[in-house]
């Protein structure tokens, strides 16, 4: 009998090790290797312009990397301290700030986010992404203690950035959140239940409300949807800011022809429906015809970038009248 027991016990002892380094090899095949965080007291960490202004866009990058080989194994986080990964990030840091800024600060940070190969399998890239956002907010929180200075505020994400920035607000208190000017949330699902729960989002209604959550996406028609934008209960035109369906003409500002199109809101899918584009392309890796996922920044961005001056000017008329003093005594 000793035997037998002692026997049982050795064979459950197996079955144990077993499951359990099998649940652990699992764990591992979804998240791989990890690559070091980034560390924000690094000034590489960052991409910073500091214009003096008197306002901050705080911006978080889209995806902008591909899997990467860490010995045998397939790394699906950007690698932060790595020049051939930080190149393509960067690139989008620049032309963010260039398009977009004007006079305001720029502060945009480094972050593991997930690679674009993740979004094929859509449970294992939302898997994934915790990491992505500890990072941003961790992010977040070192520009709050060492760059903003009290500063009002624009925070915007496009994409894998939006839901960032989407994390950033959850937990943002009122005395950050009274400084807010807008968050730009680009090209990402805004969940009912997100709008309904998060108090810190509001939607925006016109062009220079304040303290409020711009969103929207764009496609050809509603069946062109995307799983990372389906289901969005957010939309607001970027080029007449209604949220109805009025149509307003825009020019696509390209490097060889200007395309005039034309815009509107779809109240049913709460998608942007763009027309009369006569040049299609379709985003690497998950793109579809009539997506027009990868254009949102490239189509608005000069109303985008006028919409950012209205509200801060918005902002600090409010503060202006608020307090009945100059705007430089409200700072």
């Amino acid at each position: 009998m000793t035997r037998l027991k002692s026997a049982f016990i050795v064979l459950v002892s197996i079955f144990l090790v077993l499951f359990l380094s099998s649940w652990e090899r699992d764990d591992y095949d979804v998240m791989g290797p990890i690559p070091s965080a980034p560390d924000y007291t690094d000034s590489t960490q960052w991409y910073i312009v500091d214009r003096h202004g008197e306002a901050d866009l705080f911006y978080v990058i889209s995806t902008e990397t591909v899997d990467h080989m860490v010995g045998d194994d397939s790394c699906h986080f950007a690698d932060t301290y790595l020049a051939y990964q930080r190149k393509p990030m960067l690139k989008e840091m620049l032309a963010v700030d260039s398009f977009y800024s004007g006079r305001l600060n720029y502060y945009s940070p480094f972050y593991r986010q997930v690679s674009m190969n993740s979004w094929l399998t859509p449970e294992k890239a939302f898997t994934r992404l915790s990491l992505s956002l500890s990072d941003a907010v961790n992010s977040w929180q070192y520009y709050l203690e060492h760059f903003n200075q009290g500063r009002p505020f624009i925070l915007a994400g496009y994409s894998q950035g939006a839901e960032a920035i989407l994390e950033i607000l959850k937990s943002m208190p009122d005395s950050v959140c009274q400084r807010m000017v807008a968050a730009y949330f680009i090209g990402f699902k805004l969940l009912q239940e997100d709008v309904d729960s998060i108090d810190n989002i509001r939607l925006a209604e016109g062009a220079t409300d304040t303290g409020v959550t711009v969103s929207f996406n764009s496609v050809r028609s509603p069946d062109c949807m995307l799983y990372i934008s389906e289901g969005t209960a957010a939309c607001i035109n970027p080029v007449n800011w209604r949220t109805d369906t009025v149509s307003a003409p825009f020019v696509n500002y390209g490097r060889r022809q200007n395309d005039t199109l034309t815009v509107r809101c779809d109240p049913e899918s709460k998608h942007l429906i763009v027309s009369d584009w006569k040049k299609e392309t379709i985003m690497p890796f998950l793109g579809i015809p009539g997506n027009y996922h990868h254009m949102e920044l490239r189509f608005y961005y000069p109303y985008i970038r006028q919409n950012i001056a209205d509200r801060v000017a918005a902002y600090f008329a409010k503060k202006e009248e608020e307090c009945h003093c100059t705007p430089s005594c409200c700072h």
